[in-house]
Formats: C-alpha cells, structure tokens, sequence
C-alpha cells in the first residue's frame, strides 16, 4: 500500500465526526491493503509505531526537507526506514539518524510529510482508535463487526485478526478461540454514582470489595504457569507467590482473573504504589519477595478444564470457580436479591472500608464475561469520586516548584479518539511526584513556550474531585472541582481513560462560579 493512500484515508477520518463515515473510510482503506500492510496500517491509523518509541526528537525533523512530486513511498518502506533508525547506534549514530529520516522525508510528498511528521511526533489525532479499526474490518470483509471483536478480544490482537482476516477471508475468525497461556484483555468496570444507585440498576448481583492493587490474569496448563497483568505483560518470573499457588490449586487447566494486593504489619493492605513497585522490580525477586509478599485474591474464572465459561452467566461461572478456589483465596463478597436488599450492600461497603480497601465492585449475577470491554453490568463505588484522565500539558512550577512541571492539564477521551480538557490541577503531587513526572513528562513533549509543555497523550494519572461544575472555559463546557492528584496508572493505556461520556454520567453538574 502506497503510504499515500493511508495518509488520505487519515485526513478524511480526522475532518469528520461520523462514525458510520469513519467506519466505512477503514474498510475501504482495508479493502486496498494487503495482509502484510496490516500490522503496519492498524498501528499507524492510532498514531502508534509498531517498533515503539524510536527516538524521533526535535532534533532530526525540524529541517525540512523538499517533498516528493509524486507518491511512490509504500507503508513497508516507511517500516523498514523506521526498523532502521532505531537500530542506529554508537559513534555518528546522530549523524546516520539524520540521514535515515531526512531520506525517508525526501522521498514523501507533501500530504505523505504532514502525516510523517504527525506520525513520528505522537500527533496523529484522527480518531482511527482499535474498536473503529475493527468495525472497518468487518466491513471490508463483510462480516459482523460482533464477531471481529470477539476474535479480537480472544486473541488480543487486533493486527493478527486483520491480517488473517485479509489473507484468508472470513472462516479465519474461527480459527481465534480462548487459549490456556494467552492472556486476553480483562473485564472492567464502569463507575457508579452510589451503591444504591448500582444495585438499582443491576438488581440481583454479588457485591465484592474492591482491592487497590495489580489486577493479574493466571493461566495453568499441566505444569506450566504464566502471569499477566491488565496490559498483558507477562511477569510470571516476578510473582512466585502466584505459580506457586496457581499449582498447588486441584486442576491443571484453568484461567483465573484476581489481584495481587499487599499487606502491612498491622494487616491492613498497603497502597497501590508499593504493590507495582515490587511488581515493576526485575531485581532480586526473591529478596523482593521476603521484603513484600504479595496475596493472591481472585474473583472470576474464564475457562476451566476443556471448558471456555466467558458466555456463563456469572452465578455460574462462580459456582465452578468456587469448586477450585479456596474461600482464603476469595475475594470477600455478599450477594444482594435486588433494591430492597439495598442495606446489605451499604453495610458490606461500609465494613470493606473498615478494612481499608477502597470500596465495593457490584456485579449482575446474569452477566456474561466481557473481556476487554468496561461492562454496564459490573459498576465499582468509590466513597470519592475519582477517574483515570489524560495528562495532555504540564506547565513549569515556580516557588520551590520551579524547573519541575507541575501544574497538570487533564483530559477524558471523546468518541473519536481525541481529549477534551477538563481542567489542571498540582494539588496532591509529593515532591517524589513532581521529580518523577517531570522527567517522564519530558520524555512525551512535543512542544515548549516556555511556560507550557505539551505532551503525547500517553500517560493516565487517577484523579479524585468534589463533582462537576459548569465552565465556559473548557471544551465540553464543565471541569472538575477541587481536582487532585491520587497516582499516576502507568498499568493503564490512554486508550482505557475515562471518556466524556463517564465524566458526565458521575453527577450532577453545579453552576458556574
């Protein structure tokens, strides 16, 4: 496919807000590519390199360099061009990587430069995210976007889909089903205004404490144990607690989804920010491990035996992971009949709170398991209100702030993959914080006025708040009252912030000011 043909199909999907218009641009888009464009073309429509960060700074692209006349650079070229410059290392390894991007710039035209150029800076901002690029699949191959999805979901890759959905029509899709050793992306809950609320909506359902710490997927078959975490990054080598008690377990073929959570001399579970620290460690596992075991608390199961139970209802699904798992390794749960039940769910928050953990996580008892997807049928309810936002700029401190980025600009996501604004905050930020983000903050800058650093919308940072309040000042016409920092999500994707659409659903929204 001529790199032409993506970055016109890349401008069209950005000049327009129709779904439907932006679905049937990818599928003609697919329909012109061949299966080895895939793993190419589905990364660069989200703005991503499949090689990574490659280093591309200001340095190399702010010369600019005279356009091509005609189109002749194909998507392959820019991989093998970009393949090459990250290899570059060594004496003259800036000079070699000028030459690599000043040669691939020289050989695009115009339009071919801008969507480079947008490419290479983290900038390209059409709204092509993985669920569109799905839907354009479908149609280009003239299939249920349902079922695209789910082979997507099963196989956790939506490049592996495409490209065996190109090559081999159709009857491919069959071919992805859930497999023992290959994680899928885990189930996630929507924000809940109360537990009153939730249980309203879902009637009939179990109420389970919800843990602050690594969401982790165990996966046993015979003798072999693996683990991944909620980005399907495997750590098995990193959590011995969890392979030795995934094998002590009476069954040799299962999927387990839990957390791993902590605990402190006083038994009460330590913060978020200890667990992913002990996790994120490569270095001595086993003195790491006697520093700060880590506990295994499950809640749901995904297969057992030759069994796949993703489409049980979750009664079921729990009655065979009850079968498997002891209670101690259980999360703590009480199941509610429905709204008159309501003052069992409220005293269940009220004593998981006690215990220090950071509220309840509600779940329809006729739910089917929907892996990689944020289900209405399992709410989560916080005392505080909080929500994963994108930091999209960050300006410069002054006082004893000064030369650290502080001062944070957060967006949520829109349906077409763009952010909107919500506001800024630099309340709640430690000093370890502000050193930490400012160097990452560095690392995704794209721009600098001297006051103001914007950056690639990479990184998500948990925000709490006091509610909603009506601003003219921002995009969406609200922002957040009394923003401030909780943690940053280095485990979560931008692509897994919360969108417009939760942030308004969280309350009502106050007067302006």
């Amino acid at each position: 496919m001529l790199l032409a043909t993506l970055a016109r199909a890349s401008r069209e999907i950005a000049s327009t807000s129709a779904r439907s218009r932006k679905t049937a641009l990818l599928a003609e888009l697919f329909r012109s590519a061949g299966p080895d464009d895939v793993p190419i073309v589905i990364p660069y429509l989200s703005g991503r390199l499949p090689q990574g960060r490659v280093g591309t700074g200001w340095s190399v692209l702010r010369e600019p360099v005279a356009p091509a006349a005609e189109p002749a650079l194909t998507v392959r070229d820019v991989d093998a061009a970009l393949t090459a410059f990250a290899a570059v290392a060594g004496a003259g390894a800036q000079a070699e990587r000028l030459r690599v991007v000043r040669e691939l710039m020289g050989a695009a035209t115009e339009e071919e430069q801008k969507f480079l150029f947008g490419l290479l800076t983290g900038e390209v901002r059409q709204g092509a995210l993985d669920a569109l690029a799905a839907e354009g699949l479908a149609a280009a191959a003239d299939v249920p976007a349902a079922d695209v999805r789910r082979a997507v979901m099963l196989s956790g890759s939506l490049v592996a889909v495409g490209q065996a959905l190109l090559a081999e029509g159709p009857a491919a899709l069959a071919e992805f089903r859930l497999e023992v050793g290959r994680a899928v992306p885990p189930m996630l809950a929507q924000p809940g205004q109360s537990v009153g609320a939730a249980v309203g909506k879902l009637g009939a359902c179990a109420v389970e404490e919800k843990l602050d710490g690594i969401r982790v997927q165990v996966h046993r078959d015979g003798e072999r144990v693996r683990v991944f975490t909620r980005t399907l990054d495997d750590i098995t080598d990193r959590v011995p607690e969890l392979t030795s008690v995934a094998a002590g377990l009476d069954g040799d073929r299962f999927i387990l989804d839990g957390e791993v959570i902590a605990f402190g001399p006083d038994g009460r579970p330590l913060p978020f920010q200890d667990i992913a620290g002990r996790v994120g460690s490569r270095l001595d596992v086993a003195a790491a491990r006697e520093a700060l075991p880590l506990s295994p608390v499950f809640f749901d199961i995904l297969a057992l035996g030759g069994e796949v139970l993703l489409d049980l209802p979750y009664r079921e699904r729990y009655e065979r992971f009850g079968r498997l798992v002891p209670e101690p390794m259980r999360v703590r749960r009480t199941v509610v009949a429905g709204p008159d039940d309501t003052a069992r769910a409220e005293e269940f928050l009220a004593r998981t709170l006690e215990r220090g953990h950071e509220g309840a996580v509600l779940k329809s008892l006729d739910a089917a398991y929907q892996a990689g997807r944020r289900g209405a049928s399992w709410l989560k309810v916080k005392p505080v209100h909080t929500l994963d936002l994108v930091v999209l700029a960050a300006e410069w401190g002054h006082g004893r702030r000064t030369g650290k980025l502080s001062n944070l600009h957060l967006g949520a996501r829109r349906p077409d993959g763009s952010f909107a604004m919500l506001g800024k905050t630099f309340k709640g930020l430690t000093d370890v914080m502000l050193d930490w983000q400012t160097q990452r903050l560095r690392e995704l800058a794209t721009g600098d006025n001297g006051q103001v650093v914007t950056v690639r919308p990479e990184l998500v940072v948990e925000i709490a708040y006091d509610g909603l309040q009506r601003s003219t000042r921002y995009p969406e016409g609200v922002t957040l009252r009394f923003a401030r920092v909780v943690r940053y999500r280095e485990d979560k994707p931008a692509a897994e912030a919360d969108t417009v659409a939760t942030v308004l659903a969280t309350g009502p929204v106050r007067a302006e000011e």
